[in-house]
């Protein structure tokens, strides 16, 4: 059976201002699959995403999505077709209680993602659900903005940093959630430094350095070249 190509990054080239960040990009990713971008902070992970998602124009190069270029468009043009970012400042409503939040952008009837569903999800959201969103811990404010990016029924979703800053057992009931996901048949990117962390969810992965894709390919593979991972992974 042949796989279903979902997103096509071609050669893509972003500046900030007059500041050269992305040479080049290129990546794929299939229906079904957890691809890993892994590189230090500051690589340009985050601008691939908001490349893709059109925060950040692209200069030069093509990014396709199910088979329509997308390269250009308006971000909500972008979300409306099936791509949802959970952003690495997560950028939950902190004025609104966790229900509120997730209710903002839910699709309607008919949508894949129910309250429900998320509350399952992620249980400790149900607990908290009448909480505001600023009072709630990081790892909670982290499930929070995927559940949120979840109920706009994305087919592709895009995760920057997701365990950034969050506790080894936090990691953990992430990683349980992020299964159950895969479970369901979630196509995601997933922006990270943390290679263990990335590695527990994905097969295949791309190391970004200097705006540039340095390698491609197995993640399994990655982990055992101890020369790759202190070339473009070590801090």
């Amino acid at each position: 059976m042949e796989t279903e190509r979902m997103l096509e990054v071609s050669e893509i080239h972003t500046f900030y201002d007059t500041s050269h960040v992305l040479f080049g990009v290129s990546l794929v990713v299939n229906r079904g699959e957890v691809v890993c971008l892994l590189g230090r902070n500051g690589a340009g992970k985050s601008t691939t995403l908001l490349s893709i998602v059109g925060v950040k124009r692209v200069n030069s190069g093509k990014i396709n999505f199910m088979g329509q270029d997308i390269t250009g468009q308006r971000t909500y043009l972008i979300a409306r077709l099936g791509i949802g970012l959970v952003p690495q400042e997560r950028r939950i409503f902190p004025d609104l209680t966790v229900r509120e939040n997730l209710i903002m952008p839910a699709r309607g009837r008919g949508a894949a993602w129910t309250i429900d569903d998320i509350y399952g999800l992620f249980p400790i959201l149900k607990e908290r659900r009448n909480q505001l969103g600023g009072t709630l811990s990081g790892g909670e404010q982290q499930m929070l903005a995927i559940g949120r990016a979840l109920m706009t029924n994305p087919k592709l979703l895009l995760l920057d940093e997701p365990a950034e800053g969050l506790s080894p057992l936090v990691v953990d009931n992430l990683v349980q959630g992020f299964l159950k996901l895969k479970q369901e048949g979630l196509t995601a990117i997933l922006a990270e430094q943390n290679v263990n962390f990335a590695h527990r969810l994905s097969e295949r992965a791309y190391v970004i350095e200097k705006g540039s894709v340095r390698y491609e390919g197995s993640i399994e593979a990655l982990i055992s070249d101890d020369e790759l991972k202190r070339k473009y992974l070590t801090v």
